[in-house]
């Protein structure tokens, strides 16, 4: 079985440590790299061509937004996964758009954590349980209301039932 092969994106030392030592746990997994910031992670993509990319947003010289998009584009074979503590519907369309796989909230449980890069790495979308509700909430309005449903058009059923 062929290990699923990630990067870690995230300003915290602690916090990419914490998230290495979890992986590590799950022998299907293989942190291939980490990076500090979102240049440095758009480099490790490219240079490494992960399966998975998890990334903050909030991060110095290169924000998870631009990294996202710029990974998608030039790495298409990687999936990003958002992990943040930051759950405003802006940031969400905006990573949704940038081609994000996931959108999980570091609130989450480490299962959810691991969860989460598996459905990704399989071409599921995956998005923490509160985020799914909103977008499905919001993509339900815009329907009834006849309004372009352009924050839906991310959002994938298998998402809903998180």
């Amino acid at each position: 079985m062929q290990r699923i092969r990630v990067i870690l994106a995230d300003d915290h030392t602690v916090v990419r440590e914490g998230l290495r030592a979890l992986l590590e746990t799950d022998s299907s997994m293989e942190v291939v790299g980490e990076a500090e910031d979102g240049e440095e992670a758009v480099r490790l993509a490219k240079k490494l061509s992960p399966d998975v990319a998890v990334l903050d947003i909030l991060m110095p010289r290169m924000n998870g937004i631009k990294a996202t998009r710029q990974i998608v584009e030039t790495v298409p074979t990687t999936r990003v996964l958002i992990l943040s503590s930051y759950d405003s519907d802006d940031y969400i369309q905006e990573l949704t758009q940038a081609g994000a796989a996931g959108y999980l909230l570091k609130q989450a449980a480490a299962k959810d954590f691991l969860k989460a890069i598996h459905e990704i790495d399989e071409g599921n979308a995956f998005f923490s349980p509160a985020v799914a509700r909103r977008l499905r909430d919001q993509c339900r309005e815009s329907l009834v209301s006849g309004q372009p449903v352009s924050r839906c058009q991310p959002v994938y059923a298998e998402s809903w039932s998180q």
